[in-house]
């Protein structure tokens, strides 16, 4: 009994897109095999899903779909679980003196939701004032995508954005907005096409009810090219 109310609990807390830690939950011993390895083990538990589900994997179809599923998992889309794979974002002197705020918005995300393995697809809006350095901003682009390649909670996907700028820049005034479809939310459970979620973290200067108008501002200017 004791155990059936734990998977209820567990059931609860995805449903409700609840995440427990600011930090991904990784084990320690988490790169002890190789990507290879991993790929043959996820290969063969992919089979067994779809050939418990009934599929018929002799199928030219369906026979290559585990392999296919493993690469994917492994070198793609939770490819931001590997820290080998974080992006070097080098830092500049700002010798040009820009001190006005700096956006990178409309930035396309695509993430996966930890609780049931579906699609968040969406955008993020990141912006920092400098005290000295500036990053590249195709850098501020591949921060976003190396922390949304892993299983995610969208709360703890901005944070972990904005605390990796913070890192980088070395300055707490850095700020990120992310609005985007869970499909956890949207094909399955409640099936709402229309909803989204609008999470945000703000730091140093952000945290000023003005700096953070001003963000919010730009952020709704339309792009002209």
């Amino acid at each position: 009994m004791k155990f059936d109310n734990n998977i209820e609990e567990f059931d609860a807390i995805g449903d409700n897109h609840i995440g427990t830690s600011s930090d991904t939950p990784m084990r320690a011993d988490a790169f002890d095999i190789s990507d290879e390895e991993k790929i043959k083990s996820i290969k063969a538990d992919v089979h067994h899903i779809m050939e418990t589900l009934g599929l018929d994997l002799t199928d030219d179809s369906l026979k290559g779909t585990p392999n296919r599923v493993a690469k994917m998992f492994v070198k793609e889309i939770f490819g931001g679980l590997n820290p080998n794979k974080k992006p070097t974002a080098s830092t500049f002197d700002n010798k040009y003196k820009y001190g006005e705020m700096l956006v990178e918005k409309n930035i396309t995300l695509y993430s996966t939701c930890e609780h049931h393995l579906l699609p968040i697809v969406g955008r993020a809006h990141v912006a920092y004032i400098s005290n000295g350095n500036v990053v590249g901003l195709s850098k501020m682009n591949r921060i976003v995508d190396f922390y949304a390649k892993r299983p995610q909670v969208q709360e703890r996907l901005t944070i972990q954005i904005v605390k990796e700028l913070q890192n980088v820049l070395g300055t707490e005034d850095v700020a990120c907005i992310i609005d985007a479809k869970h499909l956890c939310v949207n094909s399955r459970g409640i099936r709402d096409i229309e909803s989204s979620t609008v999470t945000a973290e703000f730091g140093g200067q952000f945290k000023e009810k003005n700096t953070r108008r001003e963000f919010i501002e730009y952020i709704k200017l339309e792009t002209q090219f």
